[in-house]
């Protein structure tokens, strides 16, 4: 059995990160990263340049209220996000970030985790609550993917 620690691991940094780079994180406030993926109202993203933050924005974001009434959000085992129809919801959810290479979070259903990834964005499970300081953690190599946080 695999312990929940184990799942926890550095993220390597990005020090020949491509001009222009985006860093999405969900927010209630655009200076915090929600604990929740699919209760967060709003993406903030981050334009990264050498390092620096050279452009801050506030997207909406879709999430749980938007598709109250749809199918299960689980499938026949329990598994949080993979219910029938979750897939197609959380396309849905990154049509806003699409344009982003990392999303940071602070918790999310193993579904969402997996549905970001297959669009091409790395997901980072983070216990560092300021957007600004997990931007530069990436950026650093020092962020710690908490994938033990995953429900």
């Amino acid at each position: 059995m695999v312990s929940q620690r184990s799942l926890a691991q550095v993220v390597p940094g990005r020090a020949d990160h491509p001009v222009g780079m985006k860093i999405a994180a969900i927010t209630d406030d655009g200076v915090t990263i929600s604990q929740h993926f699919g209760r967060a109202p709003y993406y903030a993203v981050l334009t990264m340049e050498k390092g620096e933050i050279v452009k801050r924005e506030m997207r909406d974001k879709l999430g749980h209220l938007h598709f109250v009434g749809q199918e299960e959000h689980t499938d026949e085992s329990g598994r949080h996000g993979f219910g029938p129809g979750t897939e197609r919801r959380h396309a849905r959810m990154v049509v806003a970030i699409a344009d982003c290479q990392v999303l940071l979070c602070r918790g999310m259903g193993w579904g969402a985790y997996e549905s970001m990834k297959k669009a091409g964005i790395t997901p980072i499970v983070t216990d560092i609550a300021e957007i600004d300081a997990a931007a530069q953690a990436y950026l650093d190599g020092t962020i710690i993917d908490h994938r033990e946080l995953l429900h």
